[in-house]
Formats: structure tokens, sequence, C-alpha cells
């Protein structure tokens, strides 16, 4: 079976029990109100997920499995002469609650190397795609193409027994991570680098790979990939890539299918942009002062300016933090060892300590610190990552680690199909008036 698969059917057992007890004890207990306005906007703050692999605290920012990210950059085993954390690790610490071992990691690095290799048909669906088609479309069309390699689709149309769902889902799943970096870097080199493609080198960790494929052989930006696919791994399950990877997986749609809907989802401008339009926010401020190096001073000026014509800063807020993202003190902390000097990245920094206070002068903004997307991209820009629309994909390649960990945990303890009731604006009226039940009741 292989031992991690192993210990996470073992996880898994207990788990399942450990559910159906509190289910059993207390499944009729309300767990909060639903508001009209939640119901009208987005179903924000409405408790309705279970999602083991982490907890989003409005106050500690993201955990893993109880680890802050301080924590995890401390903890997790690194590759040879390394600081940062091997994604590997954290994939394991998703799956199987417990911090793994300098071995443990290995032995997922090498499990995924041998899983790696990607079929020639799904380089030529990429290939089929005008040169100008955007890089996420070809990431979830080669993703697409993959599922033809499915192991949960040849299971189930066999007849596997419903307890053994978990199975060929966690097969999927690791042959899926495995190959991401593969498909991500095909389509990088085929769009951005005149189709010159480079092979894997089977001697390197996961995230060293992808950026050995991408072309970057600086062991910093190495080290940033280890980085970057830790902390955009997971975030909770009720944010878009997340939850629509749950949505389409409790339908019984395969690994390839859940995640490339869920990817689909990322691509969006609300979701996955976030860090392109800090750089390009960034760029136009420099532009606009005439100046690499723009003082505070400066930077509030132009702040106040785009507020004022009833913008947004990029980068800066998010729907459940009140604090500052430790993602972003993360990247911060790397910036300060591997690039102290890049103006970029100082003017991100800049701005860090300028318009915090403005926006808590404003007294309407309940955050106003910044989030991961204030900081990735100038870090990317530094090794001359400059392919602005790309970004999102390594974000899809990363959070591929989180979703899949808790597809995994969806299928091993039975969770049903998806079905939220939903109502009428007309319903909601006659209930204001006392004339209808709208609450499922």
């Amino acid at each position: 079976m292989g031992v991690i698969k192993e210990r996470f059917k073992q996880a898994a057992d207990i788990a399942a029990v450990e559910i159906k007890s509190l289910l059993q004890e207390h499944g009729n207990k309300v767990v909060g109100e639903v508001t009209l306005a939640q119901v009208y906007q987005g179903m924000r703050g409405i408790t309705g997920l279970v999602t083991e692999t982490s907890l989003l605290d409005a106050h500690e920012g993201i955990r893993f499995r109880g680890y802050s990210i301080s924590e995890l950059r401390e903890k997790l085993p690194k590759s040879n002469g390394g600081s940062e954390p091997l994604p590997e690790g954290l994939f394991s610490l998703m799956l199987l609650g417990t911090l793994p071992t300098d071995e443990e990691v290995q032995h997922i690095t090498n499990v995924w190397q041998r899983r790696s290799h990607v079929p020639s048909h799904v380089f030529s669906v990429i290939d089929a795609f005008p040169s100008n088609a955007h890089p996420m479309t070809m990431f979830v069309a080669g993703v697409m193409a993959l599922q033809t390699e499915g192991h949960f689709v040849k299971e189930y149309a066999r007849g596997i027994n419903k307890k053994d769902y978990w199975s060929p889902t966690y097969d999927d799943a690791m042959d899926l991570i495995a190959r991401l970096p593969r498909i991500a870097a095909y389509v990088y080199r085929r769009k951005y680098k005149n189709n010159e493609h480079i092979q894997p080198n089977g001697l390197l960790d996961w995230a060293g790979n992808f950026a050995h494929m991408l072309g970057y052989a600086d062991e910093g930006f190495m080290e940033l990939m280890r980085l970057y696919m830790t902390i955009h791994a997971d975030h909770e399950g009720g944010n878009v890539s997340a939850h629509t990877t749950h949505l389409v997986g409790s339908a019984l749609s395969d690994p390839y299918l859940s995640y490339a809907a869920g990817m689909n989802g990322l691509a969006g401008p609300l979701h996955g942009l976030a860090n392109q339009e800090v750089i390009k926010w960034i760029f136009e401020l420099r532009k606009n002062l005439g100046t690499d190096i723009p003082t505070k001073e400066q930077i509030a000026d132009y702040v106040k300016k785009t507020l004022s014509e009833g913008k947004v800063v990029p980068g800066y807020g998010h729907a459940v933090l009140r604090k500052t993202d430790p993602r972003f003190l993360a990247q911060m902390e790397f910036g300060k060892k591997h690039m102290p000097n890049d103006p970029l990245v100082q003017t991100v920094w800049n701005i860090y300590e300028t318009v915090p206070p403005i926006l808590q002068s404003l007294g309407k903004v309940k955050n106003p610190w910044p989030n991961v997307d204030a900081h990735s991209g100038a870090l990317l820009v530094h090794y001359g990552m400059v392919e602005y629309e790309y970004y999102t994909v390594l974000f899809a390649v990363s959070r591929a680690l989180g979703v899949l960990a808790s597809l995994c945990w969806s299928r091993a303890l039975g969770f049903p199909i998806e079905r939220p009731k939903s109502i009428t604006t007309e319903q909601a009226k006659q209930w204001l008036q006392g004339k209808a039940e709208i609450w499922g009741e």
C-alpha cells in the first residue's frame, strides 16, 4: 500500500470514529446563526464546512494542523543547506496530522519523483493552444488531459465499495501533485521562453525541481519556491479554490476534475490575481512619482490620492485576518536575508510602514494590514520572473497540496454531496412579513 498511504488510512479510521461519536452526541446543536445579509452576500462567515488541514484565525493567521507559519519554517525538514521548509513536509503534516521526520519527507520526495512522468498527449493538448492563451487556461487544460491516467474513475467503474473511495483518490492526488510542476513549467517555457523546455532533474526536491524546469538555477529562487509553495498551500476550506475543489469532489468527481474546477476559480480576478495587481500598482506609483525608490512621504501622498479616487490599495486588507498576514512577514524575512538592497522590495517595506496608519485613520477599514499578496510579486521580480500573468499558475501548483490533502480526507470520512438550501427574494420578503419559513425548517 505504501507507508504514507497506510498511515493516512489509520489516521482517517480514528478520525471517522471520533466524528461519528461527535455527531451522535451533538449533531442537533446549532452552530451560529445565519443572517439575511449573509445569504445575499456570499455566505460570508457562515460555518458550514469541515477542513482538517488548516484553520484561519483572525488574529493568529493561518495554522496548519495547529502550527503557525513561523513554527513550520522552524520545524519542517529542509533541503541540504537550505533554510526554508520543504513543501513535501507540509503535505505530510496536512495529510497525517503530525510533523514528519527528514526520512519521511525524503520518502515523499522519492514517491513524487517516481510518479512524475507526464504522458505525451498532455503536452499535445497544451501545444494546441495559441501562444497568446492565458497560462492558467493551458495549465488547467493540461490537468484535464492528465485525467486519462486517473485511478478513481477506473475503480468506480469496476464497482468499488464506497468505504474504499479514499484509496484511488489518494493515488490520484499523489500522481497529480507529482506531475503538476512538469505541466506548469511546460506552460511557462512554451509561452515565455521560445518553447525551449528543460527536462526534470530527479535529484532535486519537488519545489527545487520545479524551479529548475522553469529555468531558474539560482539556489535563492529554489528557496523562494520552497517557501512560496509552503505558505500558499492552504487557507481553510471556504476560499473559492478550496471550496470549489471540495464541492466538485463531493459529487465524486475525481481529483483531476475537482482540482481543475478549483483552479478555474483561482484564476478569477477576485481570488488569485492579487499579487500581480500589487506589482502593477507599485510600478504605476513609481512611474507617477518619477523614482524607483519613493520616500514614505511620497508613498503616503500617492496612497491618499488612490483612495480619494475611490480605488483600493492592492494587497491590503483580508476578509478574515485582523493583523499583518504571517505569510507577508515570512516573505519579508526572506527578502531581508536574500535581497535587502532591492529597490522594489524596499518599496514594499516602505508601503507596509505607510499604508496601515492611513487606512486606520479612515475609521472604516477592519483590517488595514497587508496580506500575502502584498509581498510575493516583488520577490519573484527580483529573480527575473516578470511574466505577471504566470503568477497564478505558481499559486495553483502550491494550492494543490492543501486542496488535494483535503479531498483525501473528504473521501476517507465519507462526506456526502454538498447541497445547501437556496431561496428566492420573494420568499425572503414573505419571511420578513411572517408569511414563510426559509431556513430549511
